[in-house]
């Protein structure tokens, strides 16, 4: 819980401080500081200046804010300007009129600056994209540079009157609606403490419902109990800080000298930190960090309520700076010296019964979302699984094929090659009987057959392959035979005494 709310007051802090420079032209329109001499003033001027603190203001354009100022201020036109303009005029955009007389360097500048900006707007643009899956989608820059109201991004280019007036206008608008943001913030936080604990009540059995909320009662009734609250920024409540923080007595009381004390940095103002910090004893009487009954978030979210309304009766000119004029003008109204009595959080619930049902059916449509969400990532897991199953039995598959074709490659025998007859090459011989094919004999050169010579080619054959059939079992296997047959001598004799 304190890390929460120490990054909490921190971030409020940060969007202060950058308000406060952001307005730092407001400095030229009020009195001098006090306790610092005018000519001593001119002297500081004309020693090299330290480069600012890097006060991050919390907006995404905090780096070119601050830049674009920066420069601003350097310019001696610019400068002079600001003595005789107000912030009425400033939020009108009167003083943007001035940029067309500053001197080239400080534009060429502002332009270059410009240019940087744009360029880092379209690379967030671009990771946006990449990170919400749409890498294969053509960026639109221009249409999407449209939601970034402090620049003019018709014209990425050169730095012109119209883009300081938006960058006053956007900063105006971003800082002021800072506290109506954080009211939202925190009654989100209240409505989302209630939900859980009904949401725990529903998971306990009668008797132990029953004592939670007993319980509940009492640490309300507890906290509640603490001593009376001083109105914010009332005569009583600068007088406790006078006696028990400064040390004074609080009949010596004096408004100018109180105003001395706390302006911290001695500006003249009191800014929105320091008047936080006037409120210190006052959310001392409500809050410990060691009680259980006391919610940190609660009061820093007091603490600001607390500001927020000592400058809404005090800050006359709404520049969110209480100037040392206006703090002694406060002081003598009648709510300074009799005020009311001041209602604390615990007087006034952050939202309505009916803000409490939007939000509880909110997060039921929410939770439904996300269960909708969960059963279609399921489903897409399965479908993904069942794709990869296939996937794999398909490989499988394929890789069973390679091996095959290549065994049968390795198993099979190249064919004996083929004998083509042509003209009066040697016909071939079977190599069964190693006798010529009696159609090839018939075409030998200066054969006559007739049939009875025929007639007993035919009973030879017949006796040779019945003779041969008794050879085989014999010899287990078929065997070609390449010794003449007895008879072939006889059969070419024949032959030629036929001729």
């Amino acid at each position: 819980m304190g890390d929460r709310v120490h990054i909490k007051m921190c971030w409020s802090r940060a969007f202060l401080a950058g308000w406060v420079l952001l307005l730092v032209l407001l400095q030229y329109l009020q009195a001098v500081p006090i306790g610092i001499d005018k000519t001593k003033v001119k002297e500081t001027e004309e020693k090299p200046e330290e480069p600012p603190a890097s006060v991050d203001t919390g907006l995404h354009y905090d780096r070119y804010l601050r830049e674009v100022i920066d420069f601003l201020e350097k310019d001696q036109h610019f400068r002079e300007k600001l003595h005789n303009t107000d912030m009425e005029d400033i939020k009108q955009g009167k003083l943007a009129q001035e940029l067309d007389f500053v001197s080239h360097h400080v534009r060429t500048k502002l332009d270059e600056l410009k240019r940087q900006e744009v360029n880092r707007l379209r690379t967030l643009i671009k990771a946006k994209q990449d990170l919400e899956g749409g890498n294969d989608i053509a960026v639109d820059h221009q249409a999407l540079l449209k939601q970034f109201e402090h620049l003019n991004h018709m014209n990425p280019h050169t730095f012109e009157v119209e883009d300081l007036d938006r960058l006053i206008k956007s900063a105006t608008n971003d800082l002021e609606n800072f506290d109506k943001e954080r009211h939202e913030e925190f009654k989100r936080y209240e409505m989302m403490k209630e939900h859980d604990r009904r949401e725990h009540l529903k998971t306990l059995d009668e008797e132990q419902r029953k004592k939670e909320e007993e319980h509940y009662e009492e640490m309300r009734k507890k906290h509640a109990d603490h001593p009376k609250v001083n109105h914010p920024g009332s005569q009583n409540q600068l007088k406790e800080v006078w006696e028990e923080a400064d040390g004074l007595d609080p009949e010596d009381f004096d408004p100018k000298t109180f105003f001395n004390l706390h302006d911290t940095n001695g500006d003249g103002f009191f800014d929105e930190q320091e008047l936080e910090a006037l409120f210190t004893k006052e959310l001392e009487k409500m809050y410990d960090p060691t009680n259980e009954e006391d919610d940190m978030v609660e009061m820093e979210e007091e603490r600001l309520r607390m500001r927020e309304h000592v400058m809404n009766e005090v800050d006359s000119n709404k520049d969110r700076l209480v100037s040392l004029d206006e703090f002694l003008v406060a002081t003598k109204k009648k709510e300074f010296l009799e005020p009311d009595s001041w209602e604390t959080l615990e007087q006034n619930q952050a939202y309505t019964d009916e803000e409490m049902r939007e939000f509880e059916e909110h997060l039921v449509q929410q939770e439904h979302d996300l269960n909708q969400r969960a059963v279609d990532l399921q489903k897409q897991r399965e479908e993904l699984e069942r794709q990869q199953e296939q996937l794999n039995a398909q490989k499988i598959e394929l890789q069973q094929a390679v091996e095959h074709m290549e065994r049968l490659k390795s198993e099979k025998v190249d064919p004996p090659p083929e004998v083509h007859i042509e003209g009066d090459a040697v016909p071939e011989v079977h190599a069964a009987d190693n006798q010529l094919h009696p159609d090839q004999e018939a075409h030998l050169p200066g054969h006559h057959e007739t049939p009875e010579h025929h007639q007993d080619i035919q009973q030879e054959h017949r006796e040779q392959h019945n003779q041969g059939n008794q050879d085989l079992p014999q010899q287990g296997h078929p065997q070609a035979h390449h010794e003449e047959p007895p008879n072939q001598q006889e059969v070419a004799q024949g032959q030629h005494n036929l001729s």
